[in-house]
């Protein structure tokens, strides 16, 4: 009997360490980013022989991103898609991509920034006990209300939603003289309904996703950032991976992200033509209007300087102007 257990036991070492990932993400089920996601989940299984798996919770059902977080440093939960506050949360410097106006709507200049500056925020990550996978880039935010604004001094104590805790985006309320009224996320559309807020952001494809379509009239055509998420995992169970299926999983990774980030520029070109044809106003500001922005950034960035972002990744930030 002892020589059969003996053999079981090697037999086992033999096939190599199995691994089940549980990941959780917002993502509604169906759309292009979950897709890639669930495509990724099954590339990663077949390449590895069913040694690697990834288990998606889609659509919240985990919670929201900062239940998912907390679910992971307890061990519930491997992975998670994260965006803005709570990726903040993890290494705040990821948020210098965030800051308003950086980059108006030169998508392209975003997506470079971030690609340059990802091993800077890898190595910061990974210290804090995370393996990021990728950033994703999820598109330019907008402002849309149930009020119309023509300028921004019209802006001027317009009620607008904001993450709680949130200082960067605190920083951009009171650099623009908003009301901040911060509220949950699942609360925003009913809120805009009862005039709580006047207003809320996101970027186009969120705006339908989260269906504030149906409450709002306007949508300022005019950027005032650009928002990023990144797929990250337990990194003491991703050094437990071989370095063969380590590299299969960020090959494979990289290639379904790339993919998302592709599907999320048309997706929001598709998402601004679907309100337009709703009836949803599009509000233009004068030029003298967006020349203020940089004024806005650069008094935004001095709020957040050695609060939330650290000097190096702001000079780093100044050369993708």
């Amino acid at each position: 009997m002892k020589w059969y257990l003996f053999l079981v036991l090697a037999l086992t070492s033999l096939t190599g360490y199995c691994a089940k990932f549980k990941i959780a993400a917002i993502v509604p089920k169906g759309t292009n980013w979950a897709n890639t996601l669930k495509e990724m989940s099954k590339e990663i299984k077949s390449k590895t022989e069913g040694e690697v798996k990834l288990q998606i919770y889609y659509g919240g059902v985990q919670g929201d991103e900062a239940d998912v977080l907390r679910k992971m440093r307890i061990g519930q939960l491997q992975g998670g898609v994260f965006t803005g506050k709570v990726l903040g949360d993890i290494f705040s410097d990821v948020r210098s991509i965030e800051v308003p106006f950086n980059f108006y709507n030169d998508e392209k200049k975003a997506l470079k920034a971030i690609s340059d500056l990802s091993p800077y925020f890898n190595e910061k990550i990974e210290k804090k006990g995370f393996k990021n996978l990728g950033f994703y880039g999820i598109g330019k935010v907008y402002v849309v209300s149930t009020k119309k604004v023509t300028s921004i001094d019209e802006m001027k104590g317009i009620k607008i939603w904001a993450w709680e805790g949130d200082k960067l985006i605190q920083a951009m309320m009171d650099s623009l003289g908003l009301v901040s009224v911060p509220i949950a996320l699942p609360d925003v559309m009913s809120s805009l309904s009862t005039g709580i807020i006047e207003a809320a952001y996101a970027p186009p494809l969120g705006i339908l996703g989260l269906q504030w379509q149906n409450k709002i009239k306007y949508i300022i055509d005019f950027p005032t950032a650009y928002s990023i998420g990144a797929l990250l995992i337990d990194a003491k169970k991703w050094k437990k991976l071989s370095p063969e299926h380590q590299k299969i999983v960020e090959s494979i990774s990289n290639k379904y992200i790339n993919q998302a980030n592709d599907f999320a520029i048309e997706d929001n070109k598709k998402s601004l033509e679907t309100m337009k044809s709703m009836g949803i106003e599009f509000v233009s500001f004068a030029d003298k209007d967006i020349k203020q922005a940089e004024t806005i950034r650069t008094k935004v960035i001095s709020k957040l300087e050695g609060n939330v972002l650290s000097k190096n990744v702001i000079k780093k930030m100044e050369t993708f102007k």
